[in-house]
């Protein structure tokens, strides 16, 4: 889908400012969005293509204020209330009930929670790739276009690459599963991933630096033959 997540190449938003020293975490609330999101991932509510498209359906002005910690929150607070884990009302109350009176939250004792982790919990998060082999469609230095696509459903095609014309620098011939249908429940349509080389001006324009070039990875499906 497009929407202001999709922020690559876009003008406006200044030099990106890097800060000495920076910390893993710049509150305690970030943290546990962390730990509570890699918790919840094990008990396959969710993928991970799924959790990232939520994050898409962001209110524009939210998204860009929320943080990436923010945004990981709302994701996870949408999808437990869709799919009835814990409704936002319920959050909500309790909000309440520890803002009337602050004693009520207490830290939890330490060990023997046991929380049912999930069996393949170690190779849901991330990108997912099958222990199989694909027969690649596209081979190393062949050229290949984008495909213009504007789906209303999640996609990992990055706008500023739809439509341009590169060459294939790497072939992985491993079976991947394609985010773009995963996302929603499709299928996994497993295939290869190409990093494609595309030069910097035909990405945008003559007013990007010269002899300079990006290697995007993306999906057989993402691609066409020229």
């Amino acid at each position: 889908m497009n929407g202001i997540h999709d922020m690559g190449g876009l003008h406006g938003f200044g030099p990106v400012e890097r800060e000495v020293g920076e910390p893993v975490f710049h509150s305690r609330w970030e943290s546990r969005v962390f730990c509570i999101t890699q918790a919840l991932d094990t008990q396959q509510i969710w993928n991970l293509d799924e959790h990232r498209h939520e994050i898409e359906r962001m209110n524009p002005a939210d998204y860009i204020c929320a943080g990436y910690y923010g945004r990981w929150l709302f994701a996870m607070e949408r999808l437990l209330d869709r799919k009835g884990i814990l409704r936002r009302d319920e959050v909500e109350r309790r909000i309440a009930e520890v803002q009337a009176d602050e004693s009520v939250l207490t830290p939890l004792e330490a060990g023997g929670r046991g929380w049912p982790l999930a069996d393949d919990a170690k190779v849901r998060w991330g990108a997912w790739r099958h222990e199989v082999q694909v027969t690649p469609r596209y081979a190393l230095g062949q050229q290949v276009r984008v495909r213009n696509i504007h789906p209303a459903g999640h996609t990992r095609v990055t706008a500023y690459a739809r439509g341009k014309t590169g060459v294939i620098e790497k072939v992985n011939a491993e079976a991947w599963v394609f985010s773009d249908t995963r996302a929603h429940y499709q299928g996994e349509n497993v295939q290869s991933v190409y990093c494609v080389r595309l030069a910097a001006q035909d990405l945008w324009g003559p007013q990007a630096e010269p002899n300079t070039c990006v290697c995007i990875d993306l999906s057989e499906d993402h691609l066409e033959p020229v």
